[in-house]
């Protein structure tokens, strides 16, 4: 877990690490919960975006499985990766419940995944004893996303395609963290002559 200190309010911007964004996935408390989780860790949405969520919303595409998001920030559409294990949950909650295909998946509240990421952060400092997990909101999972795929080498014009964001300089300072060490140790081997 990497963390930084806001430059105009209480608090840190929180980077979790792949393993501790399953770490959190698995203190869910049930279905709903997980996917929401998922939907901020695993495909870059904002909380506002996850609870617009509709199993009618995933769909195949010639590269894979894509989520739409029809109304981001500013009324955006985008396109984003989704992975297959979380489609298919959508898809099995979506055959499951008696309403229809268009009825969001988390039918809650912004606030209500706020306070669902809180208290998973909270459980987590109980049980790993790292004080961390105490700052770890719902955008810092967008946050975290953005940073895991630059660190595995997605194109970052791509990453930012898929999140949404149309401004280089907004997403390096507010999404993009401190490279991993792998990242760094990638990043040397292709300049080996300095």
């Amino acid at each position: 877990m990497k963390m930084q200190d806001y430059e105009s309010k209480d608090g840190k911007k929180v980077w979790l690490s792949r393993s501790e964004v399953d770490t959190l996935l698995d203190v869910a408390d049930g279905t709903e919960q997980r996917v929401a989780f998922a939907l901020g860790a695993r495909c870059g949405l904002r909380v506002a975006e996850v609870v617009e969520v509709t199993p009618d919303d995933v769909v195949d595409t010639e590269v894979g499985k894509f989520l739409r998001v029809w109304e981001g920030k500013g009324s955006k559409y985008r396109e984003t990766p989704i992975p297959t294990d979380l489609a298919a949950t959508i898809a099995a909650v979506g055959d499951y419940r008696d309403e229809s295909s268009d009825t969001p998946v988390v039918d809650r509240t912004t606030r209500t995944v706020r306070n669902w990421v809180t208290k998973a952060g909270d459980q987590l400092v109980e049980e790993t004893e790292d004080v961390g997990w105490s700052f770890l909101g719902p955008h810092d999972l967008r946050r975290t996303w953005g940073t895991l795929l630059v660190g595995a080498e997605v194109e970052p014009g791509l990453v930012m395609e898929w999140g949404g964001w149309e401004d280089w300089e907004t997403f390096r300072e507010h999404y993009l963290g401190a490279y991993s060490l792998e990242a760094q140790a990638r990043g040397m081997e292709k300049i080996n002559w300095l």
